[in-house]
């Protein structure tokens, strides 16, 4: 028995939690993993092969309801249920297992302060590719990226995969299923999906915390994540909030501060 075998069962045990939300192996790659008795916690696991992000279920009533839940999360997990907490859509008793520094061991953090804490002493790090293909598109100029973006955009085939697997897109009805009136055209084509994308994006914006589970997502390879990303940059730029950044209320665009810049009026 592992020692991530022996903490799920502990926190079962002890009533901690009645349901734990993790990885499991399987096929040689990683997949979530739901555990309601300790029989269930011998194929957790937790490495660097487990990218999905879990966080995604947290919102979703048929799973969480009526269970105190315990995740093992991933540092891009965790920024999402510190995301969450701050939009007061974390599940009440909702606890964290992660790996230590260095990933030697494993931690439990039973309160939206300890994760906080651990969100705030690690600054998000952008890959290097990804850094480098967002550099790219800043060379750009406006013309040459609404031609990048509607090349993408025409491989779109309107799964709204990206919708389903971002953990912050949790909205009852979204604005693509609203038919009275349509503010989103169904069908897929070039303009129709970029409309789509942007106002994805916009709801997004001071939120995302870049774990690219809608680029893992997208079935047609389209970098969705790139945009979500640039917006965030303009975020720091303009409000000095970085990406994953534990706000002490609120988020960025939701609220307000004598301070903030107003050179948009006109």
């Amino acid at each position: 028995m592992n020692n991530l075998t022996e903490l799920a069962n502990k926190l079962l045990g002890d009533g901690t939690a009645t349901k734990v939300i993790g990885y499991e192996e399987a096929h040689g790659k990683t997949r979530p993993c739901f555990c309601t008795e300790a029989a269930d916690t011998g194929r957790l696991v937790l490495d660097e092969r487990c990218t999905n992000n879990i966080a995604v279920y947290l919102t979703k009533p048929e799973i969480v309801g009526g269970h105190k839940v315990a995740v093992t999360a991933t540092m891009p997990v965790l920024r999402t249920m510190v995301q969450l907490a701050m939009e007061n859509q974390l599940p009440d008793g909702t606890t964290a297992i992660v790996s230590t520094e260095g990933g030697e061991g494993l931690a439990v953090l039973p309160t939206v302060g300890d994760m906080e804490r651990v969100v705030a002493g690690t600054p998000l790090d952008i890959s290097g590719k990804e850094r480098e293909l967002r550099e790219r598109l800043k060379a750009m100029s406006r013309e040459e990226r609404w031609q990048f973006w509607l090349g993408e955009m025409s491989r779109c085939i309107k799964c709204y995969a990206c919708r389903a697997a971002c953990p912050l897109c949790y909205c009852t009805r979204c604005i693509v299923d609203n038919n009275c009136p349509q503010w989103i055209q169904p069908w897929a084509s070039p303009l129709a999906s970029m409309e789509w994308q942007i106002s994805r994006v916009m709801h997004m914006a001071g939120r995302c915390v870049a774990c690219g589970a809608c680029k893992q997502a997208c079935p047609m390879g389209i970098p969705i994540h790139l945009l979500t990303l640039s917006l965030a940059e303009d975020i720091q730029n303009e409000f000095g909030v970085a990406p994953g950044s534990v706000m002490d209320h609120g988020n960025v665009l939701s609220t307000f501060r004598p301070g903030d810049k107003e050179d948009f009026i006109r």
